[in-house]
Parts: C-alpha cells; structure tokens; sequence
C-alpha cells in the first residue's frame, strides 16, 4: 500500500474535473480541503484481503441482523431509539430477496501489519460518486492506465437491474436541504436514469404509505414507487413531522436499505455478539478486527480506551485527544461522564500512517458491500489518527 502523489501541476485540473464532472460538489470543510493530493495504491494481495475479510464480516452481519429481527429481547442492549423499538414488530415482513442489502466497512492498517475494522456504516453509507469516478480520473491525471479500480456505481447498477428489470420508477430519499448529500443521490440518480428508470428525488416525507406499497406524493411526480434509495439516516427519519415515517418499516416496497439496516449501525452492536454466538450465529471475523469494546460503566481504571458516540458519523465526538480541536477532548469527557449509555469505550489501536516525503498520513479504507458482495472503495486520508469531517477523499487503485 503506497501514496501516489498528483502532480502539482495536474491538481488544479483535478480538482475542477472532480467537482464538475464527479460530483464532488463539496472540495472543501471549514477551511480544509477535502480532496487529497494523493492517490492510494493497493498491492493485488492487500485487496484480496480486504475483500475477503469484507465478505466474512458482510455475512456475519446480515445473519445476525436477520435473527435480531426476531428478538427483541435480545435487541433491547443496543438501545435503539424508543421511537424504532416500537417499529420492530412492523419489520417481521421483512425479505432479504426483496430489498437491496448495502453496506461499508471501516478498514484501517494497524501498526503490527494487520486489518483493524472500527465499524460497518450500516444504515445509510455514502461515498459514491467518489468509489466510482474519482479513480479512473485519477488514473488519468497520474498516467497509470494499467492499475485498476472496482466502480461502486457499476455494481449498484447490476444489483438494482437484477430487482427491477430495468423499468419501474426509483426514489430517491435525502435530506433535500444538504448540497453534499443531494450529489450522492444526483451521481446515483443520472446513472439509474441511463438505465431507463424514471428517477425522482425527494425528501422523506415526500411518500406516502398505503396498504399496496409506496407512493410519491410530490407535485407533478404522484406515481407508485417501486424502489426506495434512503440516504436519511433512520435517527433523523424518526424526527419528521407530520407522523408519517412508521410506513418505512412495514412497507413491502423495494428498498435500499430496509430499515433492519439500524441494528448493526448501533455501535453496541458488539454487546449482542455473545447472545448471536449461542444462537449458532459466527461472530469470530469481527471478533478478531474489532477493537475490545465496552459499557462505560464497565471500563473501570483500565487504560488506553477512547470513546465513541453510538450514532456518531464522520468521526465526530471521538476522543482521540491527538486529533480533537480546541476544548473539544474536553468537551467529549464532560458529555460521556453525563450520558455515559450514548457512548461506548473502544480499545484504542495504533493506526499506521502512510508516509510521502516528510508528511504522514492516516487511512481509513472503506468496503462496500452489495448483497454480500464487495463492491469498491470510498477512502479517506488525514493527518490525524482520526478520520472525520476535515479529512480528504482518496481515490483507491489496485495493481495488478
């Protein structure tokens, strides 16, 4: 695994192209850029690995959500929120061949030379556009036309193709109000209408449930959905008003993702495993990539854990006081001491930083899965051993 660097005189025009051809509409956080000037090089056996891995973890994950789905006794040690609890009865119709599963894996290179995985993005991954365009560019603007790259979108294109037929029409739900997250549904959106789907986007409350499935209530737009794309995490979908978001969970339309999507994308996920593991579910892949995770109640005096909030995204309210910012490490400490259940202690590993001259780098490598299949790359690079909302978009490419 190696940085590739772009040539000084070729990143403007990268960046241009990116933006207005890759649909990475948001180049920039604050005041930091959020496009690397790196590409990232994987040897052929690195990527044999993470896919394997990815596969392992993709199969354990769906045959322990599946049966989560059937015990909510089981379920109640991830604290889902009140309002989803409430909803589970409602998933029992819940059919895996119906629905499209997606999902991505945090990898991160560990300094003892192995794969740490710190969670799967379950819900409602993004990075699209840039698993799937950013590389060939990339490829173009460093001259390495021999050096490979698996396409998000191409995959995503097949699996949808598979379900519908190429007909019918697909929604794409967002949160409207975002410009970052319209351009993961716009890149998908213009990919899925090359196909000839009749493609409209709209904001969650835009359907409406009826006993015969989904349909779009947006003027001009009124028509029976046959596909959903969420890209609304299910914790903001229950904030909506007016009361209209119980029919995600019951609805027999086609979506990508099925609200089961929620169990795993609980960081508590781990504080399952043992119950799976009596039930005959195999948890040892991430057993063996997932840091030592605990309660914060139960972490005691022991030393070198951090903590992560159990719907955190984008690496935010981390404590790694390494990459926190002003008087947010402290911060983070108050609130966990005040609401100790909306976080967890993880074992802190030893990521290892990528070097290029004189700098260093950390990486997280993100793997998507599609039906239990990889799917590509979406990797981001910091300078920091925390990967969040300052931190850049990498393009992922594979030698051959």
């Amino acid at each position: 695994m190696k940085l590739v660097k772009i040539p000084e005189d070729k990143y403007y025009d990268y960046r241009i192209k990116a933006m207005f051809e890759c649909y990475k509409w948001d180049p920039q956080f604050c005041d930091s850029n959020t496009l690397a000037k790196y590409v990232l090089v994987l040897t052929k056996e690195e990527n044999e690995e993470i896919v394997k891995l990815t596969e392992k973890l993709d199969k354990e994950t769906r045959l322990a959500e599946e049966y989560l789905n059937k015990h909510i006794k089981i379920v109640k040690k991830l604290l889902l929120p009140k309002k989803i609890i409430e909803q589970i009865p409602n998933m029992q119709n819940y059919d895996k061949t119906q629905n499209i599963r997606l999902m991505r894996y945090d990898f991160h290179p560990n300094t003892d030379g192995k794969w740490v995985v710190t969670e799967v993005n379950s819900d409602v991954p993004g990075g699209f556009a840039e698993s799937s365009l950013l590389p060939n560019l990339a490829r173009e603007i460093i001259n390495k036309p021999e050096l490979e790259y698996n396409s998000f979108g191409n995959r995503m294109i097949d699996a949808i193709n598979n379900a519908l037929n190429k007909k019918g029409t697909i929604m794409m739900v967002h949160c409207t109000c975002f410009s970052d997250d319209r351009q993961v549904m716009q890149y998908m959106g213009d990919e899925l209408k090359k196909e000839g789907y009749n493609v409209i986007y709209g904001a969650a409350d835009h359907i409406k449930f009826t006993e015969k499935g989904a349909y779009c209530i947006l003027e001009n737009n009124q028509e029976n959905i046959d596909l959903i794309f969420r890209f609304t995490p299910l914790e903001w979908l229950i904030q909506m008003k007016p009361f209209r978001w119980d029919g995600y969970f019951k609805s027999l339309t086609r979506a990508c993702n099925h609200p089961i999507s929620i169990y795993a994308q609980s960081k508590r996920f781990p504080f399952v495993w043992n119950d799976l593991e009596k039930a005959g579910i195999n948890m040892d892949t991430w057993r063996s990539l997932l840091p030592e995770t605990v309660e914060v109640k139960d972490l005691g005096l022991r030393q070198g854990f951090i903590f992560k909030p159990v719907y955190g995204r984008v690496g935010e309210r981390i404590s790694i006081e390494e990459a926190c910012k002003g008087d947010e490490y402290i911060k983070i400490l108050q609130d966990v001491k005040k609401h100790p259940k909306q976080y967890l202690a993880q074992k802190k590993f030893q990521s290892m930083p990528l070097k290029y001259d004189n700098e260093e780098y950390h990486i997280c490598i993100g793997s998507y899965t599609i039906e239990g299949k990889h799917a590509g790359y979406y990797a981001r690079m910091s300078p920091y051993p925390r990967i969040d909302s300052y931190s850049a978009d990498i393009p992922v490419l594979i030698e051959k």
